[in-house]
């Protein structure tokens, strides 16, 4: 029987210059076999809260346990951590659930969605997802968006605003100026969604929200805040516009008292709940439903590559898989990383997660956690 040795919890700074909040998190688990698994937390503050529930609360227990009985082990550990709180723990435990599986897969020679039933596409498109429009002239947005689709090619943009959230309507008009400049840029055929960031009250997103369909926008995604369920159902339930939240849904429950509200496209992030078993559980829950699973994802290395296979292996597939904002600072350290080729990104297909360090640069950027 392969056993657990030792877990290795650390950060990947990309640049010399990045501090301890800017850099990614990761584990590493080691079984007797000579195998190693790797996984990846949330980056939210570089973190290094989850890091530490990992190394404090989590590592220990897993220590000489069959990494095989990952789901028992880590149900185990989410009830024993249960009190630490949403968001830190269930980061831990996706990261931890993603290098188990790459475990996995690397014990039995298959690559992960073969171990989940099968691949029903071996590759997906993307949509580019562009951030920071709330500091943007409408101008700039329009030209950060065509850059984008003329490098990319994407099958759909998703423009972001990532404002305040502390200030909800600041800027309504503003706002439907850029989409409206975003439609004429790119036709009245491209398929296009407007993630709020949970920047309106329940007024101001229908007031926005109405625009959009007007404008022929395919989805609106987070137009109030996350933790307001019940808002977020009823500006679901008011718009003809498909509604979407689920980024900072930390459990499958929360995701289910979102659907229960009335929203019919849900986006849990794999980094942030339950890593491939967690995403896997939605996929069930929303199939049961009729509601389409559509993953946040913006971690373009361990993340994005456990987010393909989970892509890969969803029937009813309805939108694109999301491509953030492309930065080249992660390659040097990752072999057979997937890149976006014309528009599509391919699924993985050696054994694991299929993605392999490169030793020497990965070490360069490697920095412990203490």
């Amino acid at each position: 029987m392969t056993k657990i040795t030792s877990i290795d919890v650390f950060q990947m700074a990309w640049a010399p210059e990045d501090p301890p909040t800017k850099r990614s998190a990761f584990v590493e688990i080691h079984t007797d076999d000579g195998i190693t698994g790797l996984g990846e937390a949330s980056p939210m503050h570089g973190g290094l809260a989850s890091l530490c529930i990992m190394q404090q609360h989590m590592a220990p227990s897993l220590i000489g346990q069959d990494p095989l009985d990952h789901a028992v082990l880590l149900e185990r550990l989410a009830h024993v951590c249960v009190k630490l709180g949403d968001g830190a723990m269930t980061g831990a435990l996706a990261a931890l659930d993603i290098a188990l599986w790459d475990i996995k897969g690397k014990l039995f020679g298959q690559p992960v969605h073969k171990l989940l039933g099968g691949a029903w596409r071996a590759r997906v498109p993307l949509y580019a997802s562009i951030g920071h429009n709330a500091f943007r002239t409408v101008d700039e947005v329009v030209s950060v968006v065509e850059g984008r689709v003329e490098r990319e090619k994407p099958a759909a943009v998703k423009i972001r605003w990532d404002g305040d959230r502390t200030v909800l309507d600041h800027d309504i008009n503003g706002d439907i100026a850029k989409a409206k400049a975003v439609r004429r840029a790119l036709g009245d055929d491209f398929p296009l969604g407007f993630d709020a960031n949970n920047g309106y009250s329940v007024g101001g997103a229908i007031r926005v929200g109405r625009a959009l369909e007007e404008l022929g926008y395919v989805w609106f995604e987070e137009p109030v805040q996350h933790y307001h369920v019940k808002a977020m159902g009823e500006v679901a339930q008011r718009l003809d516009i498909t509604v979407s939240a689920g980024e900072q849904s930390y459990t499958l429950q929360a995701v289910a008292d979102l659907i229960s509200a009335g929203v019919r496209m849900v986006q849990p992030d794999i980094v942030k709940m339950g890593g491939i078993t967690g995403l896997m559980q939605c996929v069930a829950l929303c199939h049961a439903h009729g509601v389409e699973l559509v993953p946040h994802q913006t971690q373009p290395s361990i993340g994005h590559a456990a987010n393909l296979h989970v892509l890969a292996s969803i029937m009813h597939l309805t939108k694109p898989a999301e491509y953030a904002e492309p930065s080249g600072r992660m390659m040097p350290a990752f072999r057979q990383m997937p890149t976006p080729v014309d528009g599509f990104f391919d699924i993985p297909s050696t054994p694991g997660i299929g993605v392999e360090i490169e030793p020497a640069a990965f070490a360069e950027r490697r920095r412990p956690f203490a």
